[in-house]
């Protein structure tokens, strides 16, 4: 066999590989290139898991393919997820986001974001991190699950509402079981990629 065979071959097959993809996602490029990219990578980012939480707490009620579509302007109005000019926001620039029509025009959140990004500064000022704080509900370690079906996956788990109630009680906002399983998965914490998505090994130890 030619190289330039065997390739053509690979490729071919990996291209059939991405037809066995999370149904999800299907459907959309940018859906895809998140699901293929990001959604279910492991995160030890101490700003990448604030911005999913950030992204997350908007998304409650909406579509995540929304909050998506808009993240490039979240990312321009809360600083680019730097979570202590976060923390700083003014009320003239929470006014200003109120205005912007690029992002999701929601009072309450805008606020939440404000304050999630405060408490977070005071998880950094007892000596830990969001990072390590979330990861410890799960040991450091992805759970892997074995879904095989789409109808399968949960919305929320036992764990998701300790870790919601736990969220709560340090002062965050918006922060429901849902979201925060919504932010699990996301952030790789639990790995709900169906078994014959070719992205089920990814992140897995």
């Amino acid at each position: 066999m030619s190289i330039a065979h065997d390739r053509s071959q690979r490729t071919t097959e990996a291209m059939e590989g991405l037809k066995d993809r999370c149904g999800w996602c299907k459907g959309s490029e940018l859906y895809e290139d998140y699901h293929d990219n990001e959604w279910g990578r492991p995160v030890r980012d101490e700003r990448k898991m604030f911005e999913f939480l950030l992204l997350e707490t908007f998304q409650a009620g909406l579509s995540w393919i929304t909050v998506l579509k808009k993240r490039e302007a979240f990312r321009a109005v809360f600083h680019q997820f730097e979570i202590a000019k976060v923390a700083k926001m003014t009320e003239k620039e929470i006014q200003d986001a109120l205005q912007n029509a690029r992002i999701i025009r929601h009072e309450a959140k805008i606020r939440a974001a404000i304050t999630n990004a405060q408490c977070v500064l005071e998880l950094h000022a007892r000596g830990t991190t969001l990072v390590n704080f979330l990861w410890s509900y799960v040991d450091g370690m992805p759970i892997r699950n074995a879904w095989k079906e789409l109808n399968e996956i949960p919305a929320k788990t036992d764990l998701a509402v300790q870790l919601s109630k736990d969220l709560k009680a340090l002062g965050f906002k918006f922060i429901g079981p849902t979201v925060v399983y919504a932010h699990m998965q996301a952030t790789g914490m639990v790995n709900d990629h169906l078994t014959s998505c070719p992205y089920y090994e990814v992140g897995m130890p």
